[in-house]
């Protein structure tokens, strides 16, 4: 009589793991879409819990330095004070919190304004982004709302999808990228509602982009210059958005 093989060769190998526990399968090729749909499930999941209704995002510089000449840094903590004491974001036990701080989590300016709303006692959000050179998050950002994204497309989703205003202080590429892909959804009407958008420090955008040449080169509407405006303070920024419509508590 022959007798019986072992079964463990079937037990151990790869196909016999239960799909929601296989990290092979689940990281594999066929699956991207499905880690595209976990990255937005998760994140909104915690940002509902915690119901938080709108969001100011705050870009900039992961180069700024608090004792760097330009200001940026305390020029973004300062207002991200301010907008946590004015907006809305502290106030989420008998209604939504609204206006709350939104960055990319990481050093720079995404900390300067982390730590405006730390220092305020409101909650902030860190929207981080897995990167080859490893991006940590800044200590000011509220733990339960420090996500990390390793699909950039998901983590721009989930800025504009809750943003009542954004305002951009100096940065490089991927500043630059953030601010004109949320104009071009202003832009297109693919975000239909109003978006105050200010950039902070006129000298600066006024010298690094020549916005009024795309209208004067027909690249652009000339009205298409009206979706931003400019603002030197903190005071200001603030004064520039409520003026633009942002919605107070």
């Amino acid at each position: 009589m022959t007798d019986r093989p072992s079964n463990k060769p079937q037990m151990a190998d790869a196909a016999f793991r239960l799909a929601a526990l296989d990290q092979d399968f689940l990281l594999g090729d066929s699956t991207r879409g499905l880690r595209f749909q976990l990255e937005y499930m998760k994140a909104e999941e915690s940002l509902r819990a915690q119901n938080i209704e709108s969001t100011i995002v705050v870009f900039g510089s992961a180069r700024v330095r608090p004792e760097d000449a330009s200001g940026w840094y305390e020029g973004a903590r300062k207002f991200a004070f301010l907008c946590s004491e004015k907006g809305g974001a502290k106030d989420g036990h008998s209604h939504p919190r609204i206006n709350v701080i939104a960055t990319g989590g990481g050093p720079g300016i995404m900390e300067a304004a982390n730590r405006g709303a730390y220092e305020a006692g409101a909650p902030s959000i860190g929207y981080n982004i897995t990167l080859p050179m490893e991006q940590e998050p800044n200590p000011y950002s509220t733990p339960d709302l420090t996500f990390r994204f390793h699909y950039f497309a998901m983590r721009k989703m989930h800025f504009a999808m809750r943003a009542s205003a954004l305002v951009v202080f100096p940065g490089g590429f991927g500043t630059m990228d953030e601010l004109f892909e949320l104009l071009t959804l202003r832009q297109t009407g693919k975000m239909t509602k109003s978006l105050p958008v200010v950039l902070y420090d006129s000298k600066f955008w006024n010298t690094a982009v020549n916005f009024s040449h795309f209208a004067k080169e027909r690249l652009i509407n000339p009205k298409d210059l009206e979706l931003f405006t400019f603002a030197d303070t903190p005071e200001d920024a603030w004064k520039a958005l409520i003026d633009r419509g942002l919605k107070l508590p």
